[in-house]
């Protein structure tokens, strides 16, 4: 007899990590999603110059963490693999749902701006919860990524169409680079604006771009 595949829903506990200021005086709320092989703390620690007293950024932390080599030593997390990977992206939505509301509890969501970020492979996740997920945001911005392709649907444009989108890539990023300009008719041709930002380098984040990317989000525009 052929095995047979199951499912089993079981509680878990998730790790987020915040930076900044929790209180009425709050202008945004980041939702930052790190990439593969990387952890919500050193992610999170790039985010320091944005600390400026009216931002509240929340990191969360991946379910699934490895041993980055080997059998010891340094540890990052994953958000889904190819293996059953539907349910994956299920639970991280879940997940992430469940952090927005427990965040919101304690802050008046109508008082600020949300905006959710995601780096290479959190770029994906973070688009995938934008438009599958419960999260009202007024920004996504997806940083060495691209809009997963399963997401080109009619509900998932639709959300995408609700919100300031900006793509940031490093120029010389030879991963991303090719995918660009399809990205960008695509996105397009489907009456969506999305603003594409630049920096010198490649697969990493950028100090000076990130400061110039949260300027805009908190005026209500996009970075150029």
């Amino acid at each position: 007899m052929a095995a047979q595949e199951h499912h089993l829903t079981v509680p878990r506990t998730a790790r987020y990590v915040t930076l900044g200021p929790n209180h009425h005086d709050l202008e945004e709320v980041w939702f930052v999603c790190h990439g593969y092989g990387q952890l919500a703390e050193q992610f999170l620690q790039q985010f320091d110059a944005l600390d400026d007293g009216s931002r509240l950024i929340v990191a969360p932390e991946a379910l699934s963490r490895f041993y980055l080599e080997g059998t010891g030593g340094q540890v990052g997390a994953s958000w889904m693999t190819k293996v059953d990977r539907l349910r994956e992206i299920d639970d991280y939505v879940a997940y992430l749902d469940a952090l927005y509301t427990h965040v919101f509890e304690r802050i008046d969501r109508d008082a600020v701006r949300v905006v959710v970020f995601g780096f290479s492979q959190g770029g994906a996740t973070a688009a995938r919860w934008v438009s599958r997920g419960a999260v009202h945001a007024e920004h996504l911005v997806l940083w060495a990524a691209m809009v997963p392709d399963e997401l080109r649907s009619r509900e998932g444009f639709r959300r995408l169409r609700a919100l300031d989108l900006t793509l940031v890539h490093g120029r010389t990023d030879t991963d991303l680079k090719p995918l660009l300009a399809e990205q960008r008719t695509h996105l397009e041709a489907h009456g969506i604006t999305a603003h594409f930002v630049g920096f010198d380098g490649g697969h990493r984040l950028d100090r000076e771009t990130l400061a110039a990317v949260a300027t805009c989000t908190k005026q209500g525009g996009t970075a150029t």
